[in-house]
């Protein structure tokens, strides 16, 4: 494992020495830190402020431009993107243009990354920055080379006179290592942030860089080994710890014993009902965490078996209903129906199941903290740990660094509260890497959904009612943000209530029935210190909504005798949510007939197709799932997957695809093989073997994939609207077969 040193580097130095040191997803890995003992004043500064250009581009002696973003990199190609569209505005290569992510101390707060809007938001305040930028060169270029603004060309970072082109200045010599000094003007805040100068940016039309298939900045890296990511990062003086859980659930720390025994120089760290151990090397701690005589109480957690939990949490009393819809008298057009049909869904716990476990190091001393964490979330994570360590948040700083996958709340930032709380104790910094039966057993779980849906039709067999009711147990049981101590799993243990949120499972859909009724409801769930706490998952709760309304369209269609795809075309008015399903259609090769397919095959091996429809936010897509279906075993194969997608104006479209195809594997995983086990003792799920996800020979045979370009709108996101409609098209699928 390489090593990788820390050091401190102020925003000024950096301007005085950014043509040398640039950190950058294409070069050696550096992380910026503390140096021992200056936790606090590495901490000390206070987040840039988004009105100042400054904050966001800065320009080096040699003409490389280096971006500052809130905003995060989680292997979807963002940064790639970022790098296009500072590009794009400034009439630089792609390759001279790096960022600095997430560092609180260095980049404006945009609230992290979350809900597809790396783009869709977080990209307009670069693009307007960069677009001003270039107004500012230009007007330095005037006047070093005597002609107007108007009357100069810019490429490749250099300015030309348009009348004779060998009368240039570089973006370096211009301004190279120094400050633009101009003001912005702000809009919004968090992830609505925005900023704007007085030039106006480029038009799609004039686009030659956005749009285009550039390589991803950070996959050489990658795939050479040279990467920097969390689990790699090591600081001076840095020790080891781990945290040992309850065992059960709910259950309080009675005794730890024999710490005397355990190899190495071990320090057992405990406050209230969270144990830690640290030692020298990470052996030493892993060997301590296990053999730490360690006697808990009986758990005092209830919670139903798991062969029950969708039963119970009908029979429970809703602790928050909201109607997110509603049109015409649902109730008065059931009544009425010539006939009804209805149908109950589940949706499981999910994890997040990260290829690596979460991890972090902090270094806490001196009235300062410094952390670094694969959160989403820095500038709130910032705040959290200053609740939970006593410090003020200006003291307090957030480097982030990319983790292993993130796709919503997961154990990172509890991983950042663990080391926090170690590292303060022992005054060092302290790295706490956790293991996999920690990460699968302990990060905040995506909630299970029940959905109950009702249809009621008329003599003609149109739908004239639909009435649906989805049920979680709240998707912010551990808000994504975590802005308050409340958030962290460790808080819980040393006595803090969480920070839960009440937030009802949504469903996103446009069909156009007459009376139409959407109902969100929470029932009661316990949160603290809890393995099933629950939390933001990719989509938060959509997949599951979709997956009972697809399913329910599907089986209305069925029900008629009507093929699917006209079924959901006669309930549809949105030009877009019509474009996707006719061009998913058309690129399948779907043949109009009514599901399920007639007749069984002799082969032993049934076939079948099936469809979904969903929106997310202002994105589109249909996905058309192909199986195979083992009549003996009942063993599904998914021989291929079409999707079409439209999330406005295309930035990368290789960087598009690769997002869509991680999203399809991803939620193909949910609806074949993924399930949160659970019984009294705990979360039973703890690794591959028993928390088994999509391998190589289980995935797709084929993924098609059509993307649907609108230049003329902003991007709309694509971050997770792909996941949301795969289970309800392979579960048509396979009842088509």
């Amino acid at each position: 494992m390489k090593t990788v040193s820390a050091h401190t580097l102020s925003r000024r130095q950096f301007l005085k020495t950014s043509g040398a040191v640039v950190v950058s997803f294409a070069m050696p890995p550096v992380i910026l830190g503390s140096q021992p003992g200056a936790a606090g004043a590495a901490a000390a500064e206070t987040v840039p402020d988004p009105a100042r250009l400054d904050s966001w581009l800065a320009v080096g002696e040699d003409g490389s431009v280096t971006v500052f973003t809130g905003m995060l990199e989680l292997g979807m190609g963002v940064a790639t993107a970022y790098a296009q569209i500072v590009a794009e505005e400034l009439d630089v290569p792609v390759r001279s243009v790096s960022l600095i992510m997430g560092d609180t101390a260095r980049t404006p707060d945009q609230a992290g990354i979350g809900g597809s809007r790396a783009v869709s938001t977080g990209a307009r305040p670069l693009r307007n920055a960069a677009a001003e930028a270039r107004r500012v060169l230009l007007d330095l270029a005037s006047a070093r080379l005597g002609a107007p603004a108007d009357q100069l060309t810019i490429r490749d970072g250099v300015v030309r006179r348009a009348d004779d082109a060998t009368k240039t200045a570089s973006f370096g010599e211009l301004i190279g290592g120094r400050h633009f000094d101009v003001t912005l003007k702000t809009s919004g805040e968090g992830s609505t942030l925005d900023v704007a100068g007085s030039a106006r940016p480029k038009s799609p039309d004039q686009y030659t860089i956005v749009g285009q298939p550039v390589p991803r900045i950070d996959i050489p890296d990658k795939a050479t080994g040279r990467f920097t990511y969390i689990v790699d990062v090591r600081v001076p003086g840095m020790l080891h710890g781990r945290v040992i859980r309850p065992a059960p659930p709910g259950a309080r720390l009675l005794a730890a014993e024999g710490a005397q025994a355990l190899p190495g120089s071990v320090k057992v760290v405990r406050k209230g009902n969270f144990l830690g151990v640290v030692a020298d090397t990470e052996w030493d701690a892993i060997q301590a965490a296990r053999n730490l005589k360690v006697t808990w109480s009986p758990s005092e957690v209830s919670w139903p078996p798991m062969a029950d939990l969708y039963r119970v949490m009908w029979s429970m009393p809703a602790r928050l209903r909201r109607v997110m819809a509603e049109v015409g008298d649902v109730d008065a057009a059931l009544a009425k129906a010539a006939r009804t049909i209805e149908a109950r869904y589940d949706w499981p716990f999910l994890s997040h199941a990260m290829m690596g476990p979460s991890c972090a190091v902090a270094d806490v001393r001196d009235g300062g903290a410094t952390i670094w964490s694969g959160t989403q979330h820095p500038h709130q994570l910032r705040e959290g740990l200053a609740e939970l360590l006593n410090l003020p948040p200006g003291n307090v700083r957030i480097i982030w660094v990319e983790g292993s996958g993130s796709y919503g709340r997961s154990g990172s930032d509890d991983a950042a509260a663990d080391a926090a709380l170690l590292s303060q104790t022992v005054g060092r910094p302290v790295r706490v890497q956790w293991m996999r039966a920690d990460e699968t057993g302990w990060d905040p779980k995506g909630p299970p959904v029940v959905t109950a849906v009702r249809a009621g039709l008329d003599d003609q067999g149109n739908v004239v009612a639909w009435d649906y009711v989805a049920r979680d147990f709240t998707g912010r049981g551990v808000p994504p943000e975590a802005a308050r101590a409340g958030n962290f799993l460790a808080a819980h243990l040393i006595g803090l209530a969480a920070d839960s949120i009440d937030e009802p499972p949504n469903l996103q859909e446009a069909y156009t029935f007459p009376n139409k009724r959407r109902v969100g409801e929470v029932v009661p769930w316990p949160q603290e210190a809890s393995p099933l706490r629950t939390g933001f998952l990719r989509a938060p709760s959509q997949p599951g909504t979709t997956f009972g309304a697809e399913s329910f369209v599907d089986e209305l269609a069925a029900a008629l005798r009507v093929d699917p795809v006209e079924f959901r075309l006669r309930y549809l008015q949105d030009p877009r949510a019509i474009a996707v399903i006719q061009a998913a259609a058309q690129k399948a090769g779907w043949i109009s007939r009514p599901s399920p397919r007639k007749g069984v095959s002799p082969s032993g091996l049934a076939t079948g197709r099936g469809i979904a429809y969903a929106p997310r936010g202002n994105t589109r897509l249909a996905t058309i799932a192909e199986v195979e279906v083992n009549q003996a075993t009942g063993q599904v194969h998914i021989t291929r997957l079409v999707i079409a997608h439209d999330c406005g104006l295309i930035v990368n479209p290789d960087g598009l695809r690769g997002t869509i195809e991680a999203n399809l594997i991803q939620s193909t995983s949910w609806a074949l093989k993924e399930e949160v086990q659970f019984d009294r003792s705990g979360v039973t799920s703890v690794d591959w073997a028993t928390y088994p996800i999509l391998r190589t020979p289980d995935a797709p045979d084929t993924l098609d994939i059509v993307l649907i370009n609108h230049p003329d709108m902003p991007p709309s996101g694509a971050g997770e609207p792909a996941s949301v409609a795969t289970a309800p098209a392979i579960a048509n699928a396979i009842y088509d077969a």
